[in-house]
């Protein structure tokens, strides 16, 4: 293995860790939405279906259910993800990803861009979002195409 080759495979471990450990973009709550990307930007929804498929991301599926018919052994203890870009606007669906206790404190959802007041967090992960303000954007994109 050339010296050159091991170092382009450390960056690419590392690139995860990196994005991973952005400073939080500001964003307002306004009721019980965030009507602004957290990027500027639109989402891409094809991501964000591979990022709610990825059983290491965003472990979606291991509560949610949803239109992804070849990802076995989905999730029943949360709603289903089908038909949520009916139930709720894009705004709606951004909060609940950031950060659902906002809106249910009792919920077993965690919050995918938040690191403040957060317990029993494993060392490796303290100061970390679990997903990227892109990765949001992209699961916020996919969501809301699931109309019923």
């Amino acid at each position: 293995m050339t010296r050159a080759w091991q170092l382009a495979f450390l960056l690419a471990l590392a690139a995860p860790v990196a994005s991973a450990q952005e400073a939080l973009r500001p964003y307002v709550v306004t009721g019980d939405a965030i009507q602004r990307s957290l990027t500027g930007r639109p989402g891409d929804a094809a991501r964000g279906r591979a990022i709610v498929a990825n059983r290491s991301a965003g472990l979606c599926l291991l509560c949610h259910s949803g239109p992804i018919p070849e990802e076995r052994f989905q999730g029943t203890l949360a709603p289903s993800l089908a038909g949520a870009g009916s139930r709720w606007s894009e705004g709606q669906l951004r909060l609940r990803i950031v950060d659902g206790a906002r809106l249910n404190p009792d919920t077993i959802m965690p919050a995918y861009y938040r690191i403040t007041g957060l317990q029993r967090v494993a060392r490796p992960f303290a100061g970390k979002t679990v997903l990227t303000a892109e990765q949001v954007e992209d699961v916020v994109a996919w969501l809301a195409t699931l109309k019923e």
